[in-house]
């Protein structure tokens, strides 16, 4: 077996109930979402398992309830003996991915995605941006396309670069209903608009960045312990200050998440551990790589499962 990578889902893989068969099994579980409370003044945990979906799905939401199922299934992932080489996560995944590596303490993320959650809701009011993911269209052409349509004046960008044939693309609700129509009539598959509460990997984010850099200031960051890649130089990330920088322009900047899946083939990875609920980027690796091995681990069952493979 070569090097293993851990990576971590964003936004759009929770579901109400995630994580509540590990919290009502296993004490060191637990014990992350009781902290996720505490640090939050409020009872997150009771969002994560009760919902309603509508509040569990607002972005201030979303981020620290996602995050913290993650890493209390990264923490039963290290109890049962499986570690990583390399993480990466995906927009607030490599938070997640963060945290794996040593690099920033779970409470102080928890913190930081939580005030993420809410700069990235108050940046752009709510029906003015939108999202869209276009598929069956080459990266170049697409951006062509984005460029077209942002120098008629509408803002519209390449938020996130999934797999060849997946790209998202970001910014204003005008700019993004013009780039889909112009994608199709340039040949893209298809343009489904997605269910999000802003124009998240855009420059409309802007404002929330400067904010996220206050937060970023006030939390301690330390040198990775193992590398991660980011978001948005698809590069290995260790040193604090760097990891700072590019969790601010982040915000704004367009997720590689092909790219930083095509580093790790590089640095000799060929087992991916997806950390947290669903299975949407093991999917995305499938779709870059068939011939890697994707283990999922979301509950007890899929961790049992993916020890047992990966210890042989």
């Amino acid at each position: 077996m070569g090097e293993i990578a851990f990576v971590f889902p964003g936004q759009g893989s929770q579901t109400v109930g995630m994580g509540k068969d590990i919290y009502d099994s296993n004490e060191s579980a637990r014990e992350i979402f009781q902290a996720a409370d505490r640090k939050l003044n409020f009872s997150l945990s009771k969002i994560i398992f009760e919902g309603p979906q509508e509040t569990l799905t607002k972005t201030a939401n979303t981020q620290p309830a996602l995050l913290t199922t993650s890493v209390a299934l990264l923490k039963l992932a290290a109890e049962a003996g499986i570690s990583a080489d390399y993480a990466a996560g995906h927009s607030l995944g490599e938070y997640s991915a963060l945290v794996a590596a040593g690099a920033i303490g779970f409470e102080e993320a928890v913190y930081t995605v939580r005030k993420r959650g809410e700069f990235m809701e108050a940046a752009v009011p709510s029906g003015q941006g939108s999202m869209a993911a276009i598929l069956g269209m080459e990266r170049g052409l697409l951006s062509e396309v984005t460029e077209e349509v942002k120098r008629q004046g509408t803002p519209v960008q390449l938020a996130n670069i999934n797999c060849p044939g997946q790209i998202v693309i970001s910014g204003s609700a005008e700019g993004v209903k013009k780039a889909c129509e112009a994608a199709k009539e340039k040949g893209a598959k298809r343009a489904i608009p997605l269910e999000v509460s802003g124009p998240f990997h855009s420059e409309l984010m802007k404002p929330a960045a400067g904010r996220l850099l206050d937060v970023l200031d006030s939390i301690t960051i330390s040198s990775a312990e193992i590398p991660v890649i980011s978001n948005v130089t698809a590069g290995v990330i260790s040193e604090p200050a760097v990891v700072k920088a590019k969790l601010v322009e982040q915000l704004y900047s367009p997720v590689l998440w092909e790219d930083s899946i095509q580093t790790l083939l590089e640095l000799g990875v060929d087992t991916f551990i997806e950390i947290g609920p669903g299975k949407v980027l093991g999917g995305l690796i499938k779709k870059i790589d068939r011939s890697v091995a994707v283990y999922s681990i979301s509950d007890a069952e899929s961790l049992q499962k993916t020890a047992e493979a990966i210890r042989g």
